[in-house]
């Protein structure tokens, strides 16, 4: 079939014609591109058109795709079968090798999404404290699940009300939101109702309204008050965790947390991520505690060969300090671009991921992600598309670099976004 015609029987069977709503092209308008394969920094359209991947899956595919070892990996495993429903030895060794990087955490649970890890620890913080309400910060995203689909009230210390149908007032009653980075806003809340507060959970590094890092101070202010109160600070590193050190953000911004959400690059690409904890607070999950937490595919052993492939090559390579190094030069030649043709450009850049941010102030926060010109990157996204790069559908998502992503590619790249900036 066409593009064309896919897109057309996808709208007829599929709500929206995608499986997860990004995909849409709902922030960028146009037709999504149905993709059949990809190799090393590059995917390669249902037309075999060829582009340069900065969505990597969302992050995941950290060496680029279809590494040979976790090829390899998941060839061998077919041999042996696809699920067992019964304990595998690999679980044992996934769990170890993560626990020997995650720092502060003792035990692990694998499971299928990082929605179901994100859901999971605030029930286990829950059970732990034995309070009911969560903390979130707006424009952190932590999956679909009920207690992170809500928005800010009226006021800074309102309960949030829901942001999507189905979800309940009541759920929303026992979620408090405030602004990511706004240090104050979350002094006066706990100063306010610290005593109910199970958990607090926070990307670290915020990747859902685009890249932006804490603000100083910021995440040890969360530390501090989760320990004054005794609340159980989440870090969600489904996104940064392996990506930005082999301990995640936690390794770069020394803040230690609770407990820890991973996902994406601990399941090699396939559908597998995780929540750990300290031993006092894990040892509430069933069978050993009250929190029931179950998953008839957590542990899939292709999912865990694929995860302990790519971690241990991950592990071998160290690719860290080079994809800072490539992602600082990168974001400089950009923002070089920009103000070349006198464009308001803001790349905001940490480690292997960034954002091209179209506005004229920094972006450090919800407001000043929101007020970007999302119709001005909407045209710069078509026209990198039409020139073989394709980045994230929308202004505030997170781009993405791979090992593969070489400076030699970048520079390619990086006259082809010259020749965008050039038209706008």
């Amino acid at each position: 079939m066409t593009e064309g015609n896919l897109w057309e029987e996808a709208c007829r069977v599929i709500p929206g014609g995608v499986n997860s709503p990004v995909r849409a092209f709902g922030g960028v308008g146009g037709t999504p591109i149905f993709m059949k394969r990809a190799d090393g920094a590059y995917m390669f359209d249902n037309d075999d058109n060829k582009y340069v991947d900065f969505v990597l899956s969302f992050g995941p595919m950290i060496l680029g795709h279809n590494p040979p070892q976790v090829i390899d990996a998941l060839k061998e495993q077919l041999t042996r079968g696809l699920s067992f429903g019964a304990c595998t030895g690999a679980e044992v060794k996934l769990a170890e090798i993560i626990l020997s990087q995650v720092k502060g955490m003792d035990m692990v649970r694998l499971v299928n999404s990082g929605t179901e890890a994100t859901m999971s620890a605030i029930r286990v913080a829950r059970g732990y404290t034995k309070r009911d309400k969560i903390v979130k910060f707006r424009g952190c995203y932590h999956g679909h699940g009920d207690s992170f689909l809500i928005q800010a009230g009226s006021g800074a210390l309102t309960h949030g009300t829901p942001s999507s149908l189905g979800v309940t007032a009541g759920v929303a009653a026992d979620t408090l939101v405030v602004d990511y980075n706004d240090l104050e806003g979350v002094k006066n809340l706990f100063n306010e109702q610290g005593s109910s507060i199970a958990a607090v959970i926070v990307e670290p590094v915020a990747g859902n309204m685009g890249v932006v890092t804490p603000a100083e101070g910021f995440l040890e202010c969360l530390r501090e008050l989760c320990t004054k109160f005794g609340s159980v600070l989440i870090f969600d590193e489904v996104m940064t965790g392996f990506r930005l050190s082999n301990n995640g953000a936690t390794g770069i911004f020394k803040v230690q947390p609770d407990m820890v959400t991973l996902g994406k690059i601990v399941g090699g690409g396939m559908p597998l991520a995780a929540y750990s904890g300290r031993k006092e607070i894990m040892q509430v999950v069933s069978p050993l505690g009250g929190v029931y937490q179950a998953g008839t595919l957590s542990g899939n052993p292709m999912a865990v060969a694929a995860g302990i492939a790519q971690m241990q090559l991950l592990l071998e390579v160290d690719p860290w300090a080079e994809l800072e190094r490539r992602g600082k030069r990168f974001a400089e030649k950009i923002r070089a671009a920009a103000k070349e043709f006198n464009l308001p450009v803001q790349v905001n850049q940490i480690g292997s991921m960034f954002t091209v941010f179209f506005s004229d102030r920094p972006v450090v926060d919800t407001t000043t992600a929101l007020a970007c010109d999302s119709k001005m990157f909407a045209k710069f996204f078509h026209g990198m598309l039409e020139r073989g790069v394709y980045f994230p559908p929308s202004q505030y998502e997170t781009a993405f670099l791979s090992i593969k992503h070489t400076d030699e590619l970048l520079d390619d790249v990086v006259e082809k976004i010259r020749e965008v900036f050039k038209t706008l």
